[in-house]
């Protein structure tokens, strides 16, 4: 049997006391799977006394996690620490050009400073594994980086964030407000107590960068991702897809256009029928849209200590089950320096049309104002339906529009034209309908 593949954790949280206990109970598994023992020989975190329901006794224990990284002796570094500066970026630095083997789950590393870890590691010729990075326990890195050779992949899309999910999801079943279920999100340890990193939809987008770079082949651009999260959503707008058929989920969306590639992160409306608009609670799910393959939709648990601890084990058997002289993949799927610049899509017509929610003041011409601004920018409607918005508010109305194909430009253009007009009594809401199967 080959030597014992020998691991450095660096971070002891729910996550990283997980993957330690995981690799204590299922160690004879793994060994009859990988072909040898898998140790946990060192060990870094913040608090060297804190009960973490593992013994870690046999470990040993460093307060500097970059010099674990560095003296320590590893094989493979998992960072488990979080954050796209500071230890996080320097221990796994420090681990690649040391040539050790790197794991981590940390997508905000990645979609900041992931091209350039991926140079050291295809320098040194070791492999920088990210599974639990993205949509948790789903292996979709798997997935897109080794079993679709000879695809070409024209959009990819999904619920990326539980804790997005969750709220949408209670929202819709129990009629509550987004307050209320971000407050229920809190206290299930679903949501941060500061919880604007997932609702306002940077989580998802960190993921939907990585996803692109490995579907399109180009550098990861974080910050060209169009992004809006889902605190203004309302039970006005759950109420409305409902009649209209469509269920109401953050999607992180990226797709090749004849002018680049689009990304963007933001509530949408979809089909009711469709098989993402049954993915509740936590779950994530990603979608993938080849030429030859079709669809393949991805689906479970997106977060949490087991499902990401069954990520992070993953990449480090597959690890232990390559030998001396293995060849390895590249880490974004082609050598870094065939990755293509990020060229932006230009601004064009969506197909899916939108969905518009205006509170309007009850008085004569202002469905007719409503009407000329959309024509006045070429919009077509679908519906427009009208109702009174309560019976605590008669000197209001509700109007819903939903509009044909057309662009974003065009729409917020228009709902600002109504706007500058003195006809609303509250925000408009603006909500992309998007095709999915």
């Amino acid at each position: 049997m080959a030597e014992a593949l020998r691991v450095g954790i660096a971070g002891l949280g729910t996550v990283g006391a997980s993957v330690a206990r995981v690799l204590r109970d299922k160690a004879a598994e793994l060994t009859r799977q990988c072909g040898r023992d898998i140790v946990v020989s060192a060990v870094s975190a913040r608090d060297p006394k804190r009960d973490r329901g593992v013994d870690l006794g046999a470990a040993k224990w460093f307060d500097d996690a970059t010099k674990m990284a560095q003296t320590a002796d590893i094989d493979v570094f998992v960072e488990l620490i979080g954050g796209d500066e500071g230890t996080a970026r320097s221990s796994v630095k420090a681990a690649l050009e040391a040539g050790r083997h790197v794991v981590t789950a940390n997508k905000a590393l990645l979609a900041k400073h992931g091209v350039q870890l991926a140079e050291i590691a295809e320098r040194k010729g070791v492999l920088l594994n990210y599974e639990a990075a993205v949509a948790g326990g789903i292996p979709v890195i798997k997935t897109m980086r080794e079993a679709m050779a000879g695809n070409s992949i024209t959009r990819v899309f999904g619920i990326l964030n539980g804790t997005c999910n969750y709220i949408l999801t209670r929202m819709e079943a129990e009629g509550l407000s987004f307050d209320a279920c971000l407050k229920d999100a809190q206290r299930l340890g679903y949501a941060e107590a500061d919880p604007t990193f997932d609702i306002e939809g940077h989580d998802t987008a960190h993921k939907l960068s990585i996803l692109t770079s490995l579907a399109f082949g180009t550098r990861i651009a974080a910050n060209d991702i169009y992004m809006e999260g889902i605190s203004n959503i309302s039970q006005a707008d759950i109420r409305a897809a409902g009649d209209l058929g469509y269920r109401i989920k953050l999607l992180g969306v990226a797709q090749r256009t004849e002018s680049g590639i689009e990304q963007r992160v933001h509530p949408t409306m979809v089909p009711t029928a469709s098989v993402i608009a049954q993915v509740h609670g936590v779950t994530n799910a990603v979608a993938i849209e080849t030429d030859i393959l079709g669809e393949l939709l991805l689906s479970g648990p997106g977060a949490g200590g087991n499902a990401t601890a069954s990520a992070v084990v993953g990449d480090i058997a597959d690890i232990a089950k390559s030998r001396p002289g293995f060849q390895h993949g590249p880490v974004f799927g082609r050598p870094t320096k065939e990755l293509k610049p990020y060229k932006k899509a230009q601004m064009r017509s969506h197909a899916g049309g939108y969905f518009i929610r205006l509170t309007v003041h009850d008085r004569i011409g202002v469905f007719a104002a409503i009407a000329k601004r959309m024509a006045d920018n070429d919009i077509s409607l679908e519906s427009i339906v009208q109702h009174a918005a309560g019976p605590e508010t008669e000197a209001e109305k509700t109007v819903i529009l939903v509009t044909h194909e057309t662009t974003e430009a065009a729409v917020r253009k228009a709902v600002d034209g109504i706007t500058k007009d003195g006809h609303l009594n509250d925000k408009p809401q603006v909500i992309r309908i998007e095709r999915a199967g």
